[in-house]
């Protein structure tokens, strides 16, 4: 059975890297978590002023997230010191995608990133006792950030009016009962997410049908990601801003179909903060059951 992501992290001290658990309650425990706080190196775009002193600021963007755990000690009994040890490799050996990692370290709670592990030292010197100390392991994230756990979603579907009053009943005073039923309240379009991080996020996006050019807008950036695509009722559109691909029914790739209105798909992100979304589509494709799905989660330095 697959283990989510931080189902095995249960209180300080414990760290889950795919399906494997270190520390408090188990044969491992660490004394250091270094990177995991740091600041990513930085690739600098500032460019020197070449009649004036100073320099023309440019972007910074993230390195890779080097994180290692230092301090490994392993206590198993010494007819079991070579499985719990072996346990270990198995589960820090090289892998080609990059595996869930949860670390709960303080009172901000679990953290989560994506990494693989590079390195791994484990001293054998005094297996003959059941302990290996001064252990260590080393892990890669090609994202520097870190997420919380759970994962965030809203949804909306395409602008509705709402019913209103029926003023073509036959008249009589009962029709003037108050409160008035104006009837349930249409669809406005609109969705309202929150990063609750310092970082900027990228979501995924899901577009349902039927729907005719769906589109979304963050109206705080102004971004606009829109498709020139028709969707069925049991079509999904999904878009993965975080890898810059636009896939339907989870197979054919539609990344063509962006309109000139879109931006890249890769910079279209939710910044920290409350952000406002509206959905559309083209004139006329107004069919209730269409939606536009965010899925989400709040990203930190």
């Amino acid at each position: 059975m697959t283990v989510a992501a931080g189902d095995l992290v249960t209180r300080p001290g414990h760290i889950q890297y795919g399906d494997f658990l270190l520390g408090p309650g188990t044969p491992y425990q660490w004394e250091d978590l270094t990177g995991w706080d740091d600041l990513p190196g930085l690739d600098s775009g500032t460019v020197l002023r070449p009649a004036a002193h100073g320099a023309y600021p440019g972007l910074l963007l993230a390195q890779t997230r080097v994180i290692g755990l230092v301090g490994l000690i392993i206590r198993a009994p010494v007819e079991r010191i070579g499985a719990v040890a072996g346990a270990l490799s198995a589960a820090t050996g090289p892998v080609v995608d990059e595996r869930p990692f949860v670390a709960w370290l303080d009172d901000r709670g679990p953290r989560l990133t994506y990494a693989r592990a590079v390195r791994r030292l484990v001293p054998i010197g005094l297996y003959r006792v059941g302990l290996s100390l001064g252990g260590a392991v080393e892990w890669e994230a090609t994202d520097p950030r870190w997420y919380e756990v759970a994962e965030r979603s809203t949804w909306a579907g395409l602008p509705a009016p709402e019913p209103g009053l029926d003023w073509h009943a036959e008249p009589g005073p009962e029709r003037l009962d108050f409160p008035l039923e104006f009837g349930d309240p249409g669809s406005t379009g609109a969705l309202s997410v929150t990063n609750q991080g310092d970082a900027d996020t990228h979501p995924t996006i899901e577009f349902r049908g039927p729907v005719d050019r769906p589109s979304v807008t963050n109206v705080r950036t102004g971004d606009v990601l829109e498709y020139d695509i028709p969707l069925a009722a049991d079509d999904v559109l999904v878009v993965d801003t975080q890898a810059g691909t636009v896939t339907l029914n989870g197979t054919a790739s539609r990344l063509s179909a962006a309109t000139s209105r879109s931006v890249p798909e890769q910079t279209w992100t939710l910044p920290p903060g409350t952000s406002d979304l509206f959905f559309r589509a083209a004139p006329g494709s107004v069919h209730p059951a269409a939606r536009c799905t965010i899925r989400y989660r709040s990203a930190y330095w």
